[in-house]
């Protein structure tokens, strides 16, 4: 997940002072850069995960410090370090508390500390660990792609990855993701990974197939769903013009496995995106995982649309509702009472439309095999 706030206090802490200060939950905010500012106009060139430093001089007063880090969430900042000592010789309280209720790393490293020769060292870290994580997510898409060379692409991760141990994916998109330009779409990705909270190098983050992918390694599934849900509700409070979409797939063991991983990804992804469901897990779908899975796409619209299709033109043209209470009818053993309770009808009524329904299907409804038949096309439907 890049060169984070953890990785930079790991390096600086005993060579440069640093100190967190406040924010801790932000600390695995990946950073891609670092911008010295002491005036807000240098905002302007904040592109997202952006770290600032200032060494106070034109923040001095705790008004203007408050307004700069709320400038900074706002613009999706990593973090920031204060260079104490001169103008800032004491962070307010309420700068600290108000860090904490953001998730905003905020760091300082004392007066003597050589800005120049620090920033240059974190630059070039970050630089190095981007192209550690171009190499990774390659060979993990490699691994998705070509199964068949797994061991090849495990050679590869060995260094970063446990490639014998459990992998899952979440697939991430939004309405008009693929219509972003690259500038754009880089926006949302550094959005995204900052409402990552606490996945860091067990994890990697990229762009496939129309689709933002985290493949995560070694994390036990009720913790990374636990991290997937504060990440939804993050996105839901912070990204209000964007409906977030996000699929997670089955946990499975070894590399050789992420293939799996990623086409159940998809499938819960897709779901997710149609029933309007923020996030969908592919292990909570039931029997639709079997549906999901199934690529051929006219194969499922026989099975399902064009075998209600008398139902669903008849519904159509007189605004009635018989694909529902076949499926009731369906799912409740052929009860007509139970179906006359779920869908607050007369029981005669119920028998009068089942009689219709009956004629325009040109079944009974008796056989086993046309009951399967149906509800097999009621599922597909959802999906």
């Amino acid at each position: 997940m890049g060169f984070t706030i953890e990785d930079m206090l790991t390096v600086s802490k005993t060579r440069y002072g640093m100190e967190l200060l406040a924010g801790a939950n932000g600390w695995s905010n990946s950073i891609s850069w670092i911008l010295l500012i002491e005036d807000l106009k240098i905002l302007n060139n904040f592109k997202g995960k952006d770290l600032a430093i200032t060494t106070g001089f034109g923040f001095q007063d705790e008004e203007s410090q408050l307004k700069l880090v709320s400038n900074l969430i706002r613009l999706d900042a990593s973090g920031l370090i204060i260079n104490t000592g001169m103008y800032i010789t004491e962070v307010p309280e309420s700068l600290i508390r108000y860090c904490d209720e953001n998730s905003f790393p905020l760091l300082t490293v004392p007066w003597s500390t050589e800005l120049f020769e620090m920033t240059k060292d974190l630059d070039m870290r970050i630089l190095l660990q981007g192209m550690a994580d171009e190499q990774i997510s390659q060979a993990l898409i490699g691994a998705i792609e070509k199964p068949d060379l797994t061991q090849q692409f495990k050679n590869e991760l060995l260094p970063y990855f446990d490639v014998d141990g459990t992998f899952q994916i979440i697939l991430i998109t939004l309405d008009g993701l693929d219509s972003m330009d690259t500038v754009e779409r880089r926006r949302i990705s550094f959005q995204l990974q900052l409402y990552l909270e606490s996945l860091t190098h067990n994890a990697c983050f990229f762009y496939y197939d129309s689709c933002f992918v985290i493949v995560v390694n070694a994390v036990p599934e009720d913790e990374l769903h636990a991290l997937v849900d504060a990440f939804i509700h993050r996105t839901e409070v912070r990204m209000k013009d964007h409906s977030i979409y996000a699929g997670g797939s089955s946990l499975m063991i070894d590399l050789g496995s992420l293939h799996l991983c990623y086409h159940r990804a998809k499938a819960a992804l897709r779901a997710s995106h149609q029933l309007n469901r923020r996030i969908m897990w592919f292990d909570d779908m039931g029997i639709y995982r079997i549906l999901a899975l199934v690529s051929d796409d006219q194969l499922l619209k026989e099975m399902g649309e064009d075998q209600l299709l008398p139902l669903i033109e008849y519904d159509k043209k007189h605004g009635s509702n018989y694909v529902e209470i076949l499926e009731q009818y369906l799912l409740n053993n052929g009860s007509i009472q139970a179906v006359a309770s779920k869908m607050f009808m007369h029981r005669n009524t119920v028998i009068y439309q089942l009689g219709n329904i009956k004629r325009l299907l040109g079944s009974s409804l008796e056989r086993s095999e046309d009951r399967m038949k149906y509800m097999i096309a009621c599922m597909l439907l959802h999906l």
